[in-house]
């Protein structure tokens, strides 16, 4: 009966954070970031074949944001973890709303036809943007993660 009740209890405790883990973690979860974006890039090129001109969907662009912004994730991931009492729920938290404010230039771009874009190009940037942070938001936490064993 108290090996049942101690199981019962290590299955609701909190994880426990490893700050440590970020150096490999981190870089891990902006590489797959990377290649997803990039997957993602070659089919919206594939599909909507936009104008050579059209920076956004250009290889570079999408690629450095992606490394940049990711390791931004991952930076700030780390903050919370050393100074925030719940790091994995304030992280989705603030993830998920730098995520709606990413979608700001996107809705600017479809709008108002910047470099000849509009709504087919918007909606590829975006599902990008949607890649990194479903993957920010659950890879990270669950790597850097461990549940806490009670002792028997």
């Amino acid at each position: 009966a108290n090996r049942e009740i101690r199981e019962a209890k290590a299955v609701d405790e909190p994880a426990h954070i490893k700050p440590k883990r970020l150096l490999w973690a981190g870089p891990l979860t902006v590489g797959v970031s990377l290649v997803a974006v990039l997957l993602i890039r070659a089919l919206a090129v594939a599909i909507l074949n936009p104008n050579k001109d059209f920076a956004p969907l250009r290889k570079e662009i999408p690629a450095f944001d992606t490394v940049f912004f990711g390791g931004c994730a991952v930076l700030a991931f780390f903050c919370m973890c050393r100074y925030s009492l719940e790091p994995i729920g304030e992280y989705r938290r603030l993830a998920w709303k730098v995520l709606l404010v990413s979608f700001v230039p996107d809705i600017a771009l479809a709008t108002l036809h910047w470099g000849g874009g509009g709504w087919p190009e918007a909606i590829a940037l975006m599902t990008m943007h949607i890649a990194v942070w479903g993957i920010c938001v659950t890879m990270l936490p669950a790597l850097i993660a461990s549940k806490r064993h009670l002792p028997n």
